[in-house]
């Protein structure tokens, strides 16, 4: 064959590779850039237009007859959406093979899950196989904020569920009532929030009630003295053991004059160390955080303000959407274990 047919050919051959190769490296860098689906407003207004009426209408029947529903489902956000990723995590029940995270230490307390199932067996009668447990979560504790007199925040949907627990890892990114105010700080910047929106989080404890087992360590074997003198007869008469029962109904209200309602007198309480919990003294009389403190405990609308922009951002803490997890059928239950 004459040597330039020979040279056409290879030629050829050579910008047909190069163009192949070319089009494969333009496909892998496209398929790079492609990002899961954002979370969007009314995600399910064309799959189920109802879910989150059914989710509001649950929530306020199962609110009337059972007030302390709203403050599990506000510690519920807190305890799932914190962990690493806002998926429903939280709610899986233990297997053989993991521990479920409403078993660990960090969730003593928490309780009402049964209550979750409730609100998905109504969505799911409506739109089966749809709404995701981690987004009915989410919508659950807006809906309780509002219950307790809390402002009305509009989130995002579009959560789906996670697979596994993720008890392992829980103590990571979970801070302990305990630990010192830096180290809080920290946990919560990590995803996001800062200082103003971790003071206004903590305002939750405006609401609900401690257990003793919680705070004994103020009482027992010598009162902190940094506790309002007036304010420890009372806790001492709820807390009458150095070492009480944990399954025992020893309780603290965390604010004795609007116990049920989520409001600023929180800010008020612990500026007069009346805070029942070590980081709630912490957080008064911290530099970085007592300016935020005060000027919440003067101004409910600046707290309702910075409360739903910190609920805001916990709920959007790195969702699974697209494709990755599932829409569990029941909430305890990945589907595989179904």
């Amino acid at each position: 064959m004459d040597s330039k047919v020979i040279f056409f050919f290879a030629l050829l051959s050579f910008l047909s590779l190069s163009s192949f190769s070319a089009s494969a490296s333009a496909f892998a860098e496209e398929d790079q850039n492609v990002q899961d689906p954002a979370l969007v407003m009314n995600f399910y207004s064309d799959s189920c237009p109802q879910a989150e009426d059914i989710i509001s209408e649950q929530v306020k029947l199962l609110y009337k007859r059972h007030k302390n529903t709203a403050f599990s489902w506000l510690r519920n956000i807190f305890h799932d959406c914190a962990v690493e990723s806002c998926d429903a995590s939280l709610l899986l029940d233990s297997t053989r093979r993991s521990l479920s995270e409403k078993e660990t230490d960090r969730s003593f307390g928490l309780r009402n899950f049964r209550y979750i199932e409730t609100i998905k067996e109504a969505v799911e009668r409506e739109c089966p196989g749809v709404v995701s447990c981690a987004d009915i979560l989410v919508l659950s504790a807006r809906e309780g904020i509002v219950r307790v007199g809390g402002p009305h925040i509009p989130l995002k949907t579009g959560r789906r569920d996670g697979t596994r627990s993720r008890a392992d890892i829980l103590e990571q990114y979970l801070p302990d009532h305990n630990e010192s105010i830096s180290v809080v700080l920290d946990k919560f910047a990590a995803i996001g929030i800062d200082t103003p929106g971790l003071v206004a989080l903590l305002g939750s404890h405006s609401v609900g009630r401690t257990h003793c087992v919680k705070l004994v360590h103020r009482l027992y074997p010598e009162v902190d003295p940094q506790l309002n003198p007036a304010h420890i007869p009372h806790m001492l008469h709820k807390c009458p053991d150095a070492i009480p029962d944990p399954k025992a109904v020893q309780y603290v209200r965390n604010d004795r004059g609007t116990p049920m309602v989520l409001d600023n007198n929180y800010y008020r309480n612990i500026l007069d160390d009346k805070g029942l919990l070590l980081v709630d003294h912490q957080l008064a009389y911290d530099k970085r955080t007592r300016p935020y403190v005060k000027k919440m405990a003067k101004s409910q609308d600046y707290f309702f303000k910075e409360f739903s922009r910190a609920i805001t951002i916990l709920s959007e803490n790195n969702p699974l959407t697209g494709t990755k997890g599932e829409i569990r059928k029941q909430c305890n239950l990945s589907n595989k274990n179904n």
